[in-house]
């Protein structure tokens, strides 16, 4: 019986091309090699399945001509015939991420093989496809790949088979919105009594209907006199010097970045960029005060609008930062801007 064909999609990054820097690199096919995760996958499918091909596409360049490299890598796509189509994990990046559940979703409809793809839930290419594609729930960082190849496998034989896919509880897919009726062993009133029952006796359980958690944070009241008061920036839209002196990651960031703009009444494309992974970075590196507007803060305080503009930033990235790390930045130099006497702070983001 021969294999199942299976033509896999990864990032300049798990192709060990480079990080950031390559990320323009143009979609290029890979006939019969087997790279960076490919590895993994084909040790999860044993003799059933192999990888004739990797696909490789640079984040940015997909998503900066997007129309060409779909067109470009579906082209790919057909020439082999697979089987399947596999795109990832992109675990929490997010332009990955995006990558991958647009080429997935296009083989899928243009092509009509059938594709799964894994990423973190909270990666911005989940929301945007996964109603459209089989999109296998992974941890945040790489870290998980074992896990993440682990259930991704199975899925895509079973999809290239043709086989019933079950419930999402059952796949590892993220839920999609479908709903199928099926019989549980137990009755609920059962279920519900046992959970309750491991509830009272500090026990852990798993609710069948889980509810989101919600921080709930009461504004300040607001700032009565603008024009004397002192104004700072934050923003998690990681605007840095150039060069990223701090070396804040890309996505996930374990720390923030502080840096002095007194007498900086400009971010010229020359003295600062963009450190965050998780949008089109084009436009922010040439003018980085579209994400921190120190230009217009610099117009408000010779106008008198403003008291004056603090002379500190804060910055990080926020795509992938886990909320507990942010929380934690925050409470860390929101001190710092208290002592400083700073009145009010403007958020940015992405």
């Amino acid at each position: 019986m021969s294999k199942i064909k299976v033509v896999h999609y990864i990032n300049q990054f798990f192709a060990n091309i480079g990080g950031e820097e390559k990320a323009d690199y143009p979609a290029e096919i890979r006939v019969g090699e087997v790279v960076g995760p490919g590895l993994a996958f084909n040790m999860n499918f044993k003799d059933e399945a192999e990888i004739i091909a990797t696909i490789v596409c640079g984040d940015s360049y997909f998503n900066e001509n997007l129309e060409k490299a779909k067109a470009d890598i579906l082209a790919m796509v057909k020439e082999q015939a697979p089987d399947v189509f596999i795109a990832g994990p992109a675990f929490n990046a997010g332009r990955y991420g995006v990558a991958c559940g647009t080429i997935a979703a296009a083989v899928q409809e243009e092509l009509g093989i059938p594709a799964v793809t894994g990423m973190y839930v909270e990666n911005p290419g989940a929301d945007m496809f996964k109603d459209q594609v089989y999109m296998i729930s992974t941890k945040n960082s790489a870290a998980g790949m074992r896990a993440a190849v682990g259930k991704m496998a199975p899925l895509a034989l079973k999809l290239a088979r043709g086989e019933k896919i079950g419930a999402s509880c059952e796949e590892g897919y993220m839920p999609n919105g479908v709903r199928v009726n099926f019989f549980e062993k137990e009755r609920g009133s059962k279920r519900a009594v046992n959970m309750l029952l491991k509830k009272l006796a500090d026990k852990p359980f798993e609710t069948e209907y889980p509810m989101p958690s919600f921080d709930k944070v009461a504004p300040n009241p607001a700032v009565k006199d603008l024009a004397h008061a002192k104004i700072a920036l934050v923003t998690s839209g990681g605007i840095v010097p150039k060069g990223n002196p701090d070396h804040i990651e890309s996505s996930s960031a374990s720390h923030y970045g502080e840096y002095d703009i007194a007498g900086v009444m400009d971010l010229t494309a020359e003295t600062y960029e963009t450190a965050h992974g998780g949008y089109d970075p084009v436009y922010a590196n040439e003018d980085a005060d579209r994400v921190l507007p120190v230009d217009v803060l610099r117009d408000m305080e010779k106008e008198g609008k403003i008291g004056e503009l603090h002379h500190l930033f804060y910055t990080t990235t926020g795509n992938g930062t886990a909320v507990a790390s942010a929380k934690a930045f925050a409470d860390e130099f929101s001190q710092k801007l208290k002592a400083d006497g700073v009145d009010a702070v403007i958020l940015t983001s992405t």
